[in-house]
């Protein structure tokens, strides 16, 4: 790496700075990237522009996988614990062996397929406020409703049984939680894991109309691949959803014009990108994006908040503005790797935010804005609590 120009020292987020933070501008104006030095050490290349973080994610030359040597470590702030050691965590994986699982998964995702779930998941959220209405006028909402919407809603997508499910809400909101220990997170992975064995092997003898039994149908996975990637389904659209869903409430309520918007869900993707450290990603070969030289074994961390605020793309795009076109945001990432469940994260969204506003029309936020605690210590931009009343 060249060593003339020091590194400039890089922390995600900052209380009482706004998100995304005004050095990503500052980014995009220098030429090529920037060389930044993590809180953990790793020296990377920050990549802000709309253009660059397209690239980084699409050229083969750099690498999601994390065993590479060179590849960001930001510290562990949540999740799944050792989840490259998953089998079936196909995130970390580069293509051939991604694709193999990611086209068994498509057909599932597809926005026919997640339309039909529009009924499930409107139960859901209806159990879920019912539940929240039934312990009084207020309440916590990032606990009693956008943790558990997206749980319960994975949970019935994959063929859990309807009694097994707080079990697998509670397991999960453990590896979520920023205040879980590292044992408490290793040994709710143990457990959640151990309980999809049992299930897997019980859909195999008796399958039903779900995501385990159409996957576990054909010898394409192993008990332990198909486990991992349900596990990672589990995981990956559990946090994110739950932040987009709690900072959309908080929005709307400061907007309630936008309520019945069909555009909302799209700019409040593209404003928040709740995921804009999730992309790591290290180079295999050199390669040159955005005028910069990136050298083999170099760590590189595409910022999808940059490039969702990017003003050559965005017009004003501080600002919330659900009339402009937020077509080409990468809040979902890009190129192979592009979330592949990004169509049931929408409909989350929509059916959450119709419901709540729809049953709940007195709904209000409880304290000032200015006292709501957003995550500025983990890899996921959202809000820790958000006390409402009604």
């Amino acid at each position: 790496m060249d060593t003339e120009e020091k590194p400039v020292p890089f922390m995600l987020r900052r209380p009482g700075v706004s998100f995304p933070p005004p050095e990503y501008a500052q980014f995009r104006e220098r030429p090529g990237l920037t060389r930044a030095e993590l809180p953990t050490g790793d020296v990377v290349w920050l990549v802000t522009r709309h253009e660059d973080v397209r690239a980084v994610l699409t050229d083969p030359r750099i690498s999601s996988n994390p065993a590479h040597e060179g590849f960001p470590a930001p510290g562990r702030t949540g999740g799944v614990p050792a989840a490259t050691e998953i089998p079936g965590w196909f995130v970390s994986l580069d293509p051939p062996d991604h694709t193999k699982f990611r086209k068994q998964l498509l057909p599932e995702f597809t926005v026919r397929r997640i339309r039909a779930l529009r009924p499930a998941i409107e139960a859901i959220v209806d159990e879920s406020i019912d539940a929240m209405l039934s312990r009084g006028n207020s309440a916590d909402l990032v606990e009693d409703f956008s943790l558990s919407v997206p749980s319960l809603v994975i949970s019935a997508l994959l063929g859990v049984p309807k009694v097994d499910r707080a079990f697998f809400e509670a397991k999960t909101k453990v590896l979520v939680t920023i205040n879980s220990t590292d044992e408490q997170r290793d040994e709710a992975s143990k457990q959640i894991l151990r309980y999809l064995n049992r299930l897997i092997a019980i859909k195999r003898k008796r399958p039903g109309d779900d995501l385990l039994s159409k996957l576990g149908a054909s010898d394409e996975m192993s008990v332990r691949e198909l486990s991992g990637v349900a596990m990672l389904l589990l995981i990956a659209g559990h946090e994110t959803t739950a932040n987009n869903i709690s900072l959309g409430v908080m929005t709307l309520l400061s907007h309630p014009e936008w309520v019945n918007d069909d555009r909302v869900v799209e700019e409040l993707l593209r404003y928040y990108s709740v995921a804009d450290m999730v992309a790591l990603r290290v180079a295999t070969d050199d390669v040159e994006i955005g005028g910069q030289l990136i050298k083999a074994g170099e760590g590189v961390v595409p910022l999808v908040a940059g490039a969702n605020h990017d003003s050559t793309i965005f017009e004003r795009p501080d600002e919330f503005d659900p009339t402009r076109s937020a077509q080409g945001h990468v809040a979902f990432g890009y190129g192979v790797h592009q979330c592949l469940g990004q169509n049931l994260v929408r409909l989350e969204m929509e059916v959450a935010y119709s419901k709540l506003f729809e049953r709940i029309p007195t709904l209000e936020i409880a304290v000032p804005l200015s006292e709501l605690p957003f995550k500025y210590d983990g890899i996921l931009f959202g809000l820790h609590e958000l006390p409402v009343r009604w």
